[in-house]
């Protein structure tokens, strides 16, 4: 049964499928490597998917496969982080979709222990450490809403875009508008 089917949804026509993936993959959007530690054991994994939610409280959504490790052990796990990765921290990324076992992960870059388990990218752009207030299933995915308890951020860096398949950085910042 498709996602959609359990939630009572008419799949979408595969036109509109395919042309709103394409769609997406043109959004341009921060990677970040979200963390967490289960029973002593480390997991993290590249994603787009993250965002803020509200500054009252201060919290983010991440969204997850609903096939992936990770997603499991979030729905198991009080706490997550996301270290947002800079624009020299590709490889950490690839690294993280799949091209290091997960045992092997942490091995390569700056990770260090958060004081509350879990693995954060000592040198990322950002990272965010969130106690998980909530996950809604929807689709494929399920949205965790995370509530920020942690969060620190470099000077002088550029957070790692990705769009199109490809990864970028953002230009420097345009001048305002004369209007």
């Amino acid at each position: 049964m498709s996602a959609t089917a359990a939630l009572g949804i008419a799949p979408p026509p595969a036109p509109i499928s395919d042309a709103f993936r394409s769609t997406m993959r043109r959004f341009p959007a921060t990677v970040t490597v979200i963390s967490a530690c289960r029973n002593g054991a480390d997991h993290g994994m590249t994603a787009t998917a993250v965002t803020s939610l509200s500054m009252d409280p201060p919290s983010l959504i991440i969204c997850l496969n609903n096939r992936t490790y990770l997603h499991d052990m979030l729905l198991e796990v009080p706490e997550f982080a996301v270290s947002i990765l800079t624009d020299r921290q590709a490889a950490v990324s690839e690294g993280f979709s799949g091209k290091i076992a997960p045992e092997r992960r942490f091995d390569a870059a700056d990770w260090v222990r958060h004081e509350r388990g879990m693995m954060v990218l000592e040198t990322a752009h950002a990272s965010v450490v969130c106690r998980r207030m909530g996950a809604v299933p929807y689709g494929t995915h399920t949205i965790f809403i995370g509530q920020v308890v942690d969060t620190r951020h470099a000077e002088n860096t550029i957070a790692l875009m990705y769009e199109n398949s490809k990864y970028c950085a953002p230009l420097h910042a345009l001048p305002a508008s004369q209007n």
